[in-house]
């Protein structure tokens, strides 16, 4: 499944600064059932979004019509828990296109990078600059820049590099997954095939 190309993300930034959310408080495993990746988005957060009769949690950021955008900002160990790919798959159907975290649990992050979700892992110190920044104007903005692996704030100027495998920036910037990145060599595999001993 072909994903959004990821190069440059300019957007506002929901503010979510609790350490150690884990897999299950991402996406609760009563929500697991489905097997295509639609309709996740609906459940994400779902526990922390809505009380018990459905209605919504009004303190809870998502239901905040104050903060919105593309870009998802959490505290440190974001993703820890269980490997399930649910919780990529209910950040990106929700529409964040990018998390930042000053710390990714590993296979959380490979799923995110897997499904066209990217994870920006930066500095506590430039993270609690990021929250700061948000809180005292909600139309701040962030510009993620894939290419460059830079992550701005744009009301000040402050920047920071970001790590990421080179396989993954290249699928992100492309928009494939696994299997649209072998399609789109399906020539040199080819040719490759031909030189081998029958």
């Amino acid at each position: 499944m072909a994903y959004d190309k990821f190069n440059i993300l300019t957007s506002t930034a929901v503010p979510l600064p609790i350490e150690n959310v884990d897999t299950d408080q991402i996406i609760p495993a009563r929500f697991l059932k489905a097997t295509e990746r639609v309709g996740f988005g609906d459940n994400l957060f779902r526990d922390w979004r809505y009380n018990a009769d459905n209605t919504p949690k009004s303190d809870f950021v998502l239901n905040d019509p104050t903060y919105s955008g593309k870009i998802l900002v959490g505290g440190k160990n974001f993703g820890s828990g269980s490997s399930r790919e649910h919780a990529a798959w209910s950040v990106y159907d929700y529409g964040f296109r990018c998390v930042v975290s000053s710390f990714f649990a590993d296979i959380f992050r490979g799923n995110c990078l897997n499904v066209g979700v990217l994870p920006v892992q930066i500095s506590p110190e430039f993270l609690e600059k990021i929250f700061a920044a948000i809180y005292a104007d909600p139309k701040t903005e962030l510009e993620v820049n894939l290419e460059a692996q830079t992550i701005t704030l744009l009301s000040t100027g402050e920047k920071e590099s970001f790590d990421i495998n080179g396989y993954k920036k290249n699928n992100l910037l492309n928009g494939f997954d696994d299997i649209d990145y072998l399609q789109s060599i399906k020539g040199e595999i080819e040719e490759f095939a031909k030189q081998l001993p029958l």
